[in-house]
């Protein structure tokens, strides 16, 4: 699915100046996020021509522009808005050739200008656009940013997910998202998480109703973006179920065509979930930096068991006071 953006809402966001509006010129739908600097096309050279991108021009555009004739300048620009971009943009505060205004009121092309420098709004504007752009998805779940890493919550409804959010707002961590969570996909591949600007901020607890965590815990409680870096899936404890208690296999799910870490949290009476979630991020945290407790954990029992098995191999027992019989309790063999 292809998704768009108004160019009025790019006008407001960017706090463009507008210098000529068609008609219903601000409902011009954007598609795509990269923006075209057209310097080979000034030049004539359109084989190319990505008509869906933004144009913008520098002042690099213009001088180069006037050192064309009038009448060049007019055929050289108007064959470029003959293309119809979504619009062109002029950095730097610079005015604009009148042929340029000719040009592009011919062709119906929305003419903006912006203060901001030709670099700054070309990182700006490819950032704000790849994510209003980005593929997304919407799950049931609870998005929290936990010591710096994303954990989205799912579980199916009443499992105590709201519950257990609570719970680490209250230890200090952030809400970003209950119940409805909208997860856009990046061009870097990273996934990241928001709510529905109507229920931002707001939490469903049952035997309670809807609170307001930003009035309730304070701004330091609530945040608008996070990426999602850990999927913590909550379900009811089953005995016949085998639960990971090593941690030697990485688990994943796919969002969005990312495989996303993720752990399985069995929910019965007396677990503490906020601590379990807690300790899960941290995890994470380091396994990012190198570090995998499990596979050291197992490196140990395999190195120590090697190194029995060699002992032991040439006829004697470790030098280790535990291992002497002079150390022995009383009705205990060793």
């Amino acid at each position: 699915m292809e998704y768009s953006i108004a160019l009025k809402e790019i006008i407001e966001k960017f706090n463009l100046e507008i210098l000529y509006l068609p008609e219903n010129g601000g409902e011009i739908r954007v598609t795509r996020a990269d923006l075209n600097r057209p310097g080979l096309a000034l030049a004539g050279y359109l084989d190319f021509f990505d008509s869906d991108r933004i144009l913008l021009m520098g002042r690099t555009e213009i001088s180069f522009l006037e050192r064309f004739t009038a009448e060049k300048r007019y055929d050289t620009v108007a064959r470029v808005m003959a293309k119809r971009p979504p619009a062109l943009i002029v950095a730097r505060g610079v005015t604009p050739q009148k042929e340029i205004m000719q040009a592009v009121q011919e062709n119906a092309v929305p003419l903006l200008r912006s203060y901001d420098s030709t670099t700054n709004l070309t990182a700006k504007m490819f950032e704000y656009l790849s994510t209003e752009l980005a593929s997304r998805t919407t799950v049931h779940g609870v998005l929290m940013e936990v010591y710096g890493w994303g954990v989205l919550m799912l579980g199916e409804s009443g499992i105590g997910k709201s519950e257990t959010a609570v719970e680490l707002i209250k230890r200090g961590h952030r809400l970003v998202a209950d119940d409805a969570v909208e997860i856009k996909k990046l061009p870097d591949g990273r996934l990241t998480g928001t709510a529905p600007p109507s229920t931002r901020h707001f939490m469903e607890l049952r035997g309670i109703g809807i609170i307001d965590v930003r009035r309730l815990f304070g701004m330091s409680a609530v945040k608008i973006y996070e990426n999602v870096l850990l999927i913590a899936r909550l379900e009811a404890w089953n005995q016949e179920k085998h639960y990971d208690r090593l941690g030697l296999d990485d688990q994943y799910e796919e969002l969005l065509g990312v495989q996303v870490p993720a752990i399985t949290v069995p929910v019965r009476p007396g677990r503490t979930l906020a601590t379990i979630i807690e300790v899960a991020a941290m995890n994470g945290r380091m396994k990012m930096m190198g570090y995998n407790s499990a596979e050291a954990l197992n490196r140990r029992i395999m190195r120590d068991m090697s190194s029995d098995i060699d002992e032991r191999d040439l006829g004697y027992m470790p030098s280790n006071p535990y291992y002497s019989t002079d150390n022995a309790l009383p009705g205990r063999s060793l």
